[in-house]
């Protein structure tokens, strides 16, 4: 596993990972070992910096060589700028075709990611947790079994009843009803019909 880290911070963090994973050193042991590594990752990130400017500095003096106006003609002087201005429109129209081709980019990223949230359902919403008791939780269940059976019953065709029948079934007023059927004389009628 160290053999795998080339660059030295890399190095360093697998030397402290493999301390963490042993725990054989004491808490003193190990506190002073992780000390001296973090110092040795220091000097080692200042090292780096100073490499990246020392590499960014080598770049710059092979790209852009300094420029040499001493005993120039006037002439010289103004073929050096054309050539400048030259150059200068040929990276311009380099860093405008990039510019461009990053935006297609960006562009298509954006279209692939609406295209996986639309192949994922869109987007959900956050769930809230509902605590529900046992009791509740059957309670749902129940209804839901019973609103499926009242469902069905409410999808059956419905029959209509001849008026004969609806006659029939016309109590009149429920007050003469209840006096008729109060007493032992409401009794006797039910028991003679």
């Amino acid at each position: 596993m160290i053999s795998d880290c080339n660059e030295p911070i890399i190095y360093l963090v697998c030397l402290i990972s493999l301390f963490q994973k042993k725990t054989k050193y004491s808490a003193t042991r190990r506190l002073l070992l992780k000390q001296k590594l973090l110092k040795k990752a220091g000097v080692l990130l200042v090292q780096e910096q100073s490499n990246k400017v020392t590499e960014r500095e080598s770049t710059l003096s092979e790209r852009v060589p300094p420029l040499k106006l001493s005993g120039l003609s006037v002439q010289e002087l103004q073929e050096l700028c054309k050539e400048l201005h030259r150059k200068c429109d040929t990276v311009d129209e380099a860093r405008y075709d990039i510019e461009a081709k990053v935006l297609k980019n960006e562009k298509e990223l954006v279209d692939l990611n609406a295209k996986i949230n639309e192949l994922k359902g869109g987007k959900r919403p956050n769930l809230k947790r509902v605590k529900k008791s046992a009791d509740a939780m059957l309670g749902a269940l129940t209804e839901a079994k019973l609103s499926s059976k009242s469902d069905f019953k409410s999808n059956l065709k419905t029959v209509k009843k001849d008026k004969k029948e609806e006659e029939k079934v016309d109590p009149g007023d429920w007050r003469k009803n209840v006096e008729s059927m109060s007493g032992m004389e409401g009794r006797k009628k039910l028991f003679n019909s």
